[in-house]
């Protein structure tokens, strides 16, 4: 048994190198474990990949229903890999010391012949014993021919071992000794394997950072609640809590699940969901969400989203399904990475065939070393982690802040977008609108014309249908019965009220059908549309009984937000159905670049295609639902998030709080993101570009210096490390 080694789980039989069914699940399965770097690969028990030879992590979509003495599965490596570290580096220092000690009076007397066997004696086991999951990687990689960083590690490491072992057991076969016996490159067999050792277990480390903000969401769901059952409160389990049951929030609690207050009141803070940090006042039918924290209030709430239904949950779904997606500007790493270990393996042998042809004496250990440097430094590991880092590292940080982006590639595109359209109602505005002024015609009272309008309008769904409804119940005004409801997609509603038609809606939608305002009731619409309300005309039997004018607030953060936006460099283009001189006030307050009103759905998809070009990018934004044909034509869609599901899949992006700050801080996001993974494949490219040809001796004609292959162990333990080191620069963006 290994020394201090991790004992498995009774329960998942956690065991690094055990052979596993490593494959390719389709789209709809779940692996256990994933790989980092290559989408798709992954296993349903720990183990390596086998096709970059890298660690498989837990799947963060697999762990909410794990057993507890499971833990997470990368705490067992990272044990693993730190016993191996220690027993290794303390069998490698008398190697070190007897091959680079000899000014040390008790080495000093050693003979040659006797501290070679020595060496072998101590590097053996740090090769061959510690050493071992390299190996099986190495050997693993060339029995798939899916040669891969280990591949160069192996070989590396084994040739100087072998180079070493045969000068020691038969140095009358090689061509050339010196005076003192040939030189032994143990040292560098043994330091290479503990080095590469201690880099897995910083880049282990490293990278499950990464992972943090998946994980911090996930902790945030509470394991018990207090459910109120036959007027006693009992605690259970969150995983047994039902739609419909009644839960007591406590002062300070964390909320189980998604719900309705039902009685009592407090304040929540919902940075978790939001980013926002002002904690947000709930009352009786306000929403709550599970994973927000209660403040010092109690309240009873009624469970309406449960398991796998809650935000929180989807949240943590559709982020984890982003972060194993591909960006695009991955292809170009995939493709060097693809013919880049066969290509370092030609220029090691090259370079040993030619300093062995051409070099100094000893020229097959200068043949040796030269080559083993070569495939040493040269890691494809950085190249493959710049990508799938960053961008992991980003989405969760856009999740942390309220903006949840479903793929990779949406996150690319986000940094290219040129023009930016946004919807006014629940984009701009706050989406709750209010009756704030009602014009009837003479001899009609405004509650009559009030009660007309919202008889229809109480069949619709439209946010300013539910202003005029409202309107209608705090005045306490019966609604009558409608038939042959219809909507009208732009125009209004029309409905029968007894033998009576009724229309409500736009001016604009009447003049088409032939009905028109007379002039006084023409300048009332111009004179409220001018301060900024939507003007709705209620007509009986084709002919206007009057007008109602409807103002959504613009959202405080709005006029900020747009700066913002603008800021970054994008054009704002308001499309909206409302009226144009609504339109035009509001986008004339704001700051917006241009307007499009009256338009339909159909229209505003129009507006997309015409703005697209070959330079052009658009995004646009508006509520998810009613803008599904603009969403889905533009370069990106992004919701406004609701708090419901049909939010969170109605575009690529979706701003959880539905505020246009979060809007802005999705684009700098993208920047930032695509930033840092320019950095990493141009550090990548440089490191082996430079490193290689420096390994392989280029300078020694012209300095006289060469590359230790020790040296090039440490530089490529540091490469992948500082490509990861410099993505999670990423969880401090705000």
């Amino acid at each position: 048994m290994q020394p201090n080694a991790p004992t498995s789980c009774p329960h998942c039989s956690s065991d690094e190198e055990k052979p596993v069914n490593v494959g390719i699940k389709p789209a709809a399965a779940v692996f256990a474990y994933i790989c980092p770097m290559c989408e798709g690969v992954g296993s349903d028990k720990p183990g390596a990949c086998p096709q970059c030879g890298m660690a498989l992590e837990k799947n963060p979509l697999a762990t909410r229903n794990e057993p507890e003495c499971c833990g997470d599965g990368g705490d067992d490596e990272v044990r693993d890999l730190w016993w191996r570290v220690r027993w290794s580096t303390a069998m490698t220092i008398p190697v070190v010391l007897l091959s680079m000690g000899m000014d040390l009076p008790v080495i000093r007397g050693i003979p040659h012949d006797a501290s070679g066997w020595m060496q072998f004696v101590w590097a053996t086991p740090v090769v061959f014993w510690v050493g071992w999951p390299l190996l099986v990687r190495f050997g693993r990689s060339l029995l798939t021919l899916k040669l891969n960083m280990f591949t160069l590690i192996g070989l590396g490491v084994l040739a100087a071992w072998a180079y070493s072992t045969l000068v020691i057991v038969a140095p009358h076969l090689l061509p050339h000794q010196s005076a003192r016996g040939m030189a032994l490159y143990f040292e560098s067999a043994a330091v290479i394997t503990v080095l590469v050792l201690l880099g897995q277990l910083l880049e282990l480390r490293a990278r499950k950072a990464t992972g943090s903000a998946i994980r911090a969401l996930l902790d945030l769901a509470p394991k018990t609640a207090f459910v109120v059952r036959d007027g006693q409160e009992v605690e259970t389990e969150v995983s047994s809590i039902q739609v419909g049951d009644i839960l007591r929030i406590k002062p300070g609690a964390r909320i189980p699940v998604d719900g309705v207050v039902t009685e009592g009141s407090s304040t929540v803070d919902e940075s978790m969901l939001t980013g926002e940090s002002m904690p947000q006042k709930k009352e009786t039918k306000a929403m709550v969400t599970g994973g927000t924290v209660n403040g010092g209030g109690s309240f009873l709430m009624r469970a309406e989203r449960v398991g796998a239904d809650t935000m929180l949950s989807q949240i943590v779904e559709m982020t984890a399904k982003a972060q194993a997606s591909r960006a695009p500007i991955q292809r170009l790493a995939d493709k060097v990475s693809a013919w880049f270990v066969p290509v370092v393996v030609g220029v090691a042998v090259l370079t040993f065939v030619l300093w062995w042809k051409f070099g100094p004496e000893p020229s097959l250990a200068f043949a040796v070393v030269n080559a083993v440097a070569v495939l040493i430094i040269a890691c494809p590991c950085a190249l493959g982690l710049a990508t799938p880092m960053a961008v992991t590292v980003g989405l969760g940080r856009g999740a942390q802040l309220g903006v949840l982006i479903k793929n990779a590639e949406i996150l690319e595109r986000l940094q290219g977008i040129d023009i930016l359209m946004l919807d006014k109602t629940g984009t701009l505005t706050e989406g709750r609108p209010s009756v704030t002024e009602i014009v009837p015609l003479p001899g009609l009272s405004a509650r009559d014309l009030l009660a007309c309008a919202a008889a229809v309008e109480a069949l619709s769904e439209h946010p300013l249908a539910t202003a005029i409804v409202n309107a209608a119940k705090e005045r306490n005004i019966p609604l009558a019965a409608v038939t042959e409801f219809q909507s009208i997609t732009g125009g209004g509603v029309l409905g029968n009220i007894g033998e009576n038609e009724v229309f409500v809606g736009q001016a604009s939608f009447l003049k088409r059908g032939g009905v028109i305002l007379d002039a006084e009731y023409h300048a009332q619409s111009a004179r409220m549309q001018a301060e900024g309300c939507t003007v709705v005309i209620v007509v009986l039997n084709e002919k206007p009984l009057g007008l109602i004018a409807i103002k959504d607030k613009v959202k405080e953060t709005t006029p900020q937000a747009v700066a913002a936006l603008h800021a970054l460099g994008l054009k704002l283009q308001m499309i909206t159905g409302d009226a144009l001189p609504t339109a035009q006030r509001v986008a004339k307050d704001l700051g917006i670049d241009e307007v499009a009103a009256e338009v339909s759905p159909k229209e505003k998809l129009l507006h997309v295609y015409q703005a697209r070009g070959k330079d052009r990018h658009v995004a646009f934004a508006g509520d998810g639902i009613n803008d599904a044909p603009a969403l889905a034509a533009a370069d990106v869609g992004i919701a406004m998030g609701t708090g419901t599901g049909a939010a969170i899949e109605s575009a690529p992006v979706t701003l959880v709080k539905g505020d246009l700050l979060a809007l802005h801080q999705a684009f700098a996001l993208s920047r930032a993101t695509m930033k840092i993974i320019r950095q990493n494949l141009l550090f990548a490219f440089l490191y082996n570009g430079l490193g290689i040809p420096v390994a392989a001796g280029l300078l020694y004609p012209f300095t006289g210096w060469l590359l230790n292959p020790m040296i090039a162990s440490v530089a490529m333990s540091l490469s992948s490390v500082s490509v990861i080191l410099n993505s999670l620069r990423l969880r401090r963006f705000r």
